[in-house]
């Protein structure tokens, strides 16, 4: 008898403690990450939007540019020129030039237009999930703005804040805040309504069609009625007068008497310049009882025109949007109108930024744009460019009535 012994060898390793708690927490990752993937695929992403609706900083853009316009950045104090492209977070301080002027579109989708010689903050501007909750937030340190408001969500806030008086806009409003420079200030509101609150404790609701002054004491000195602007009618947007034989004319200009408010008298300017800088002031009449006045020997030039009415009380209105004419010579001399270094930038959508040089006081359009060379001869133009389109067409005028066109490629990007 044969007696068979069944023997099982095995071998022994040494495992260290530390490797098997790793093993543990990697099984455990494992396994929470694939009961979260299973959630997410059944119930889809938890908490989504929590972030929005609480509010988060949003970029503010410009819209359009003219003129110097500059930005300092609240992080880093540092100063920049504003662009097309520039975006103005919570903190950064926007100040035009004399001849600066920029339109902004702020988080609630309100747009906030700052006036040529004015200091404004962005204070704020959160966004939320629908608009609700928005917050928008704007201090005038000096100059003047226009804020106008779309419809707004429930819970959304557009305040305007100066020295003298907090402002919440509410919906659908197109008011101005001017803060002049004895330290006053002055509030318009065109339509919707204002709640104004100032530092000497007076509160009030302002509604359409209503001005208010507030003394440097931070008290309402004066409430009544909105003086409207007056409205330009001769000579109109981009008429052309013809010169006499000794190069100059005679201009009639005729405004329409505002349609709210009672004028006491009015004020006119007519300048070389869109922004009426001092240096290109040609005439400065005040006093005025007619709605006309005549402006004799007008020599051949580009120039622009407006007019502002003043009532009893000292309550003046805003400006007529600027006109311009031209006064030139009939067949012009058969003179080429030359440009040179043109340069074309993409910069977002079908926006462009064309720069180039021609003669001081040309007359520059390019896709339904339009600006004068400046006394060197810079111009510049921010541009939408049809879609679609490769080239642009750019026309040149001087002011002895030679034209001149000229096309240009648009780079790549658009």
């Amino acid at each position: 008898m044969v007696t068979r012994v069944s023997r099982f060898d095995g071998d022994w390793w040494v495992v260290q403690k530390r490797l098997i708690y790793i093993a543990i927490f990697v099984a455990c990752l494992a396994v929470v990450a694939g009961g979260v993937s299973l959630y997410v695929y059944f119930y889809g992403i938890p908490f989504k939007g929590a972030a929005e609706t609480e509010g988060a900083p949003t970029g503010a853009r410009f819209v359009s540019l003219e003129g110097g316009v500059k930005v300092m950045r609240a992080n880093t104090r540092e100063t920049v020129q504003a662009r097309a492209d520039t975006r103005l977070l919570p903190g950064d301080l926007v100040q035009t030039q004399e001849d600066g002027r920029a339109r902004i579109t702020l988080a609630d989708g309100s747009t906030l237009f700052v006036k040529p010689n004015s200091v404004v903050t962005i204070a704020e501007n959160t966004s939320a999930e629908d608009g609700r909750g928005s917050k928008v937030r704007v201090s005038v340190d000096s100059g003047q703005i226009n804020v106008r408001t779309e419809q707004q969500a429930e819970g959304a806030q557009n305040i305007v804040g100066t020295h003298l008086s907090e402002n919440r806009l509410n919906a659908q409003t197109d008011a101005s805040f001017h803060v002049r420079e004895d330290k006053t200030e002055a509030i318009r509101v065109g339509t919707g309504s204002v709640e104004t609150s100032t530092s000497g404790g007076d509160t009030t609701t302002l509604k359409a069609g209503e001005y208010v002054a507030v003394n440097t004491q931070g008290t309402i000195s004066q409430k009544e009625k909105l003086l409207a602007a007056p409205q330009p009618l001769t000579p109109k947007n981009l008429e052309r007068l013809a010169a006499r034989k000794n190069g100059a004319t005679a201009v009639a200009l005729k405004w329409q008497r505002p349609q709210t408010g009672a004028p006491a008298h009015y004020r006119v300017e007519v300048a070389t310049s869109p922004f009426f800088v001092p240096a290109g002031k040609l005439v400065e009449r005040d006093q005025l009882q007619a709605n006309e006045i005549t402006v004799e020997d007008v020599r051949q030039g580009n120039y622009f025109w407006r007019v502002m009415a003043v009532a009893q009380s000292g309550q003046a209105s805003d400006w007529s949007e600027p006109q311009k004419f031209v006064v030139f010579s009939e067949g012009g001399t058969g003179d080429e109108v030359v440009v040179s270094d043109v340069q074309i930038e993409y910069v977002a959508g079908q926006i462009y930024l064309v720069r180039g040089r021609t003669q001081a006081g040309n007359t520059v359009r390019c896709a339904g744009r339009e600006t004068l060379a400046a006394r060197d001869g810079f111009f510049q133009l921010q541009i939408n460019a049809p879609r679609g389109a490769r080239e642009v067409q750019l026309e040149t005028a001087d002011t002895q009535g030679n034209r001149s066109s000229f096309k240009f490629q648009l780079p790549p990007g658009g």
